[in-house]
């Protein structure tokens, strides 16, 4: 986890902690962030949490959303969430010749993430991931 989103879950936790943050990407000017509550996100949630994070208006341009249907996947606690459904993995380095699986959510401890791909059943160590998401059913 990077220093800016520790920075970020601190201040949401102490000001809007009914939301979580399930993603930030900060990409040159821009800071990027995915935002979940129990009962869903709203614009008011974006408007909360973009108020919360005024001092980095000052250096971003600032995007809250909702995750969507191909929602981020970045906590152990997220895998689990979504045993049984479909997800992609982007890994930091090529395994059989692959970055990218995409298979069944199997299996999540606090250490890796299981996937039933068509490779078979792989078992991911969390930090060898660089992004993952679920994949929208059809």
């Amino acid at each position: 986890m990077t220093a800016i989103t520790s920075d970020i879950e601190a201040r949401l936790a102490a000001g809007a902690p009914d939301v979580e943050v399930l993603l930030v990407e900060a990409e040159g000017e821009t800071l990027r962030l995915f935002i979940d509550h129990p009962d869903g996100v709203t614009l008011e949630h974006c408007e909360q949490v973009t108020t919360l994070l005024g001092e980095y208006r000052e250096q971003y341009a600032i995007e809250v959303s909702s995750p969507g249907e191909d929602r981020p996947l970045t906590k152990p606690q997220h895998f689990r969430r979504f045993l049984g459904q479909q997800a992609r993995v982007r890994l930091r380095e090529a395994r059989g010749g692959h970055k990218s699986l995409t298979g069944e959510l199997v299996g999540a401890s606090d250490q890796e993430v299981t996937i039933a791909a068509g490779e078979g059943i792989v078992s991911i160590p969390y930090n060898q991931i660089v992004r993952s998401n679920l994949v929208p059913g059809d």
